[in-house]
Formats: structure tokens, sequence, C-alpha cells
């Protein structure tokens, strides 16, 4: 009996067909995110190559320059890390982005202001069954269909350092 609640136990755990087998197999990890907000570009990069590209990115309502204060609707820009992922996210599966930094903190208390935080890389709205909500809608957040976070999700790991580009 517990041999065979083994076995059953390893083939669930196990992926479901041969391609899903080789995909996971062959499936590159990202060491490296490069965000250009102006062409709302991303791209994923391993050893110094592109392995995935993503375009139509959506940003906060005020997309351009770089995130000061907390609801100021922009998106941060600058270095920053992958620090940890969030499968319970109110969108669909979500990397956050470890801003604000110390710079950025000290800025913000300068000017006698909180900075902000809880950026993320994500999906569209769980109350969203298909398509994409239109526009720039987050609050300072990137926005990728649920299918391209899926992708992401996968190939970019907590310690992932990311530039976000003007």
């Amino acid at each position: 009996m517990r041999g065979a609640a083994l076995l059953f136990a390893v083939v669930l755990a196990a992926p479901a067909s041969a391609q899903e087998r080789a995909t996971a197999a062959t499936a590159e990890q990202a060491d490296f995110v490069l965000v250009d907000k102006s062409d709302r570009m991303l791209w994923l990069y391993a050893g110094g190559r592109v392995i995935r590209q993503y375009s139509g990115l959506q940003f906060g309502d005020q997309p351009a320059g770089h995130k000061q204060f907390e609801g100021d609707e922009r998106t941060p820009e600058g270095r920053y890390t992958i620090d940890y992922s969030n499968p319970q996210s109110g969108y669909h599966l979500s990397l956050h982005i470890s801003y604000p930094n110390a710079a950025d903190r000290a800025y913000a208390a300068a000017q006698g202001r909180p900075p902000g935080g809880l950026i993320f890389i994500h999906g569209q709205p769980n109350a969203l069954r298909d398509g994409r909500v239109e526009g720039d809608w987050t609050d300072g957040c990137i926005a990728l269909s649920n299918a391209e976070i899926e992708e992401l999700w996968a190939l970019v790991g907590d310690g992932t350092p990311i530039e976000i580009r003007p």
C-alpha cells in the first residue's frame, strides 16, 4: 500500500505530457530583466543573450518619469531586484520589484513624503476573465497579459536583477 501511494504521489508531481516534460527540462532561467518604458518592452536575458521579449507593457496612470512618492501613479526607473513572487495576488500572478531602494527612501524623506511601494510585474486583474484592461491602469506596476506573466513567472526567480529605463 505504501508503495502504491508513493507511486501515485510521484505520478501526480510529474508533468502531464512529454511536451510539458521537455519544456520544463529545457526552460532557461533568466538572469536579468530589462524594461524600456518608452518602447513598452521587456526583455529577459540569460548569459548575456535575449531569451524572451514582450511588448505592449502597461504602466501606472502617469507612465513618464521615475516614481518618487506614494500615489504618484508612476513606475520606478533604475536598478532593482525581483525579490519575491506572489501567487495569491489580486492580479494574475505577480513578481515584486524591490522599490524603494535607499536613494528612493532618502529623496522621499527629504520631501516629507512616503516613497510608496508594492511595485510588481503582474498580469491582469483576477476579476477579468479574458483580454486586457485598456491603456495604462496600474498604480505604478508593470502589467502584461496573463499568458505572458505565466511565462515570466516560470523564467524569473527571486533575486533576479531588473533595470527599468525611461
